[in-house]
């Protein structure tokens, strides 16, 4: 039996073409590094709060779009090739846009300036009144964007970097603030039983779905495939095939981590939701647990928790953008990309986090309706296949609704549609029936292509 060992790196694949359990394990911890960032911790404890007795089924809606989706996205690229492919099935135009958007949501225009942002807030409290919040705030950023930068320098090494040790360091400490909170809910005589309050008062459930939005992770998911592919190539996976199955275990592995610290997390809220009825910040919660259990030492285990997981998701957003962006752009290396982002970021963090969640809601509103539905087409493909109209007619009128309301929610709160009397409009999901009646006409009415089986010879197979 030929089996070679290689002790130390890591970095050779087992001979049947796939990742070793332990590799494959690795390269899972490395996803759900990049994927856990700040938002991913605040939003678990706050809706733990917030939806008191009604906190299951308001975290199996979470568990939707802030699981489910981002797997699925990770696997419907990986089946299609690239998110480049997948939204070109809509047409060549709107694939360039929707893509470059994704990217620039996810990195320097929100995302990547809110992990430094939201690492400042929770260190803060550390530093004392004798020190200038301003200046403060500025020379953690500076510092917090040049680790990242140097960090994000090698790609094809974050599965070591994450993998191996900011991750699981990262998970270390969620389960001791985690652990006491569960201890404590074992222990007690009796578990809360808080009522909901808004927004969780109405449908917990729909709520939960729609504040998975904030996590950011489906456009993520649609862009960390390629990081997570040069990651499995180097580690000695070459084969496509072999490649797709390696990035669909390895969002299984993120997926499942993913459930557990969230449940864990709500778990937090829910034991403080008596308690914390009016809390409308989700560090808040996480800090009260914390120090309420650990003392000073809670606060500063808090503290590390938030600089880890942003600055891990930092390094991985850098990198993909600066890996998209420098295949776009020819002239430009990937270190100018990544030092532009850095720098953009690093200057637009110290505008404070207020101003940079301000409008992420818009932002988001108008992208994810569009993701979702080309994630839901891209695992359906094979029905789609069969009607190729059918993904410009959907995302088209998927993208209307959505922009139409967003912009509308953002400049003129007041202003009444037309699309306010769609079903679920009241809850922000007035796009779902268009889209749903879009597709369902494209396939039914079989709005083919010179390339549709029936318009070929023999019949649909």
């Amino acid at each position: 039996m030929e089996t070679e060992k290689h002790e130390g790196s890591g970095a050779t694949a087992s001979c049947g073409g796939g990742l070793a359990p332990r590799q494959t394990l690795f390269v899972g911890i490395t996803l759900f590094s990049m994927f856990f960032g700040a938002g991913n911790l605040i939003l678990p404890p706050l809706l733990g709060v917030q939806a008191g007795r009604e906190v299951l089924p308001a975290l199996i809606g979470f568990f939707v779009t802030g699981v489910g989706l981002p797997v699925l996205g990770i696997v419907a690229v990986a089946l299609s090739g690239t998110l480049r492919e997948l939204a070109a099935r809509v047409h060549p135009l709107f694939s360039r846009v929707f893509v470059a958007l994704v990217y620039l949501a996810i990195g320097p225009c929100l995302a990547i300036p809110r992990t430094a942002s939201t690492a400042f807030e929770m260190l803060s409290p550390l530093l004392g009144d004798a020190v200038s919040p301003e200046v403060a705030r500025l020379v953690f950023s500076v510092a917090f964007f040049a680790v990242a930068y140097a960090l994000a320098m090698r790609p094809g090494r974050l599965t070591r970097l994450l993998g191996r040790f900011t991750g699981p360091a990262l998970i270390l400490l969620i389960v001791a603030v985690v652990g006491a909170a569960l201890a404590s809910l074992l222990g007690a005589p009796s578990l809360p039983s808080a009522a909901p309050v808004p927004p969780y008062d109405g449908s917990p459930a729909v709520q939960g779905f729609l504040t998975g939005y904030q996590t950011m992770d489906l456009l993520a998911s649609l862009t960390f495939g390629i990081v997570i592919a040069e990651n499995i190539r180097s580690l000695g996976v070459t084969e496509p095939g072999g490649v797709m199955r390696e990035v669909c275990r390895a969002g299984v592995i993120a997926g499942a981590l993913m459930m557990a610290v969230y449940g864990g997390l709500a778990a937090v809220g829910f034991e403080l939701s008596a308690q914390l009825a009016g809390a409308t910040n989700g560090a808040a919660v996480i800090t009260a647990s914390a120090t309420s259990h650990f003392g000073l030492v809670g606060t500063v285990v808090v503290a590390a928790i938030f600089l880890l997981a942003c600055l891990n998701v930092c390094i991985g957003l850098i990198s993909c953008c600066g890996t998209y962006f420098a295949g776009e752009l020819p002239r430009v290396s990937y270190r100018a990309c990544a030092i532009a982002f850095a720098a953009f970021s690093c200057a637009v963090s110290n505008l404070g986090l207020d101003a940079i969640l301000s409008f992420s809601a818009t932002l988001l509103g108008i992208l994810y309706p569009p993701a979702i539905v080309l994630v839901i087409m891209g695992m359906l493909r094979r029905v789609f296949g069969r009607a190729p109209a059918a993904w410009p007619l959907t995302v088209l009128v998927t993208v209307v609704v959505s922009a139409v309301t967003g912009l509308r929610d953002a400049l003129a709160p007041g202003l009444a549609l037309p699309l306010d009397l769609l079903p679920l409009s009241d809850v922000g999901l007035g796009w779902v029936l268009p889209a749903l009646v879009s597709a369902t006409l494209a396939v039914v009415s079989g709005l083919c292509g010179p390339g549709c089986p029936r318009n070929q010879k023999g019949s649909i197979s």
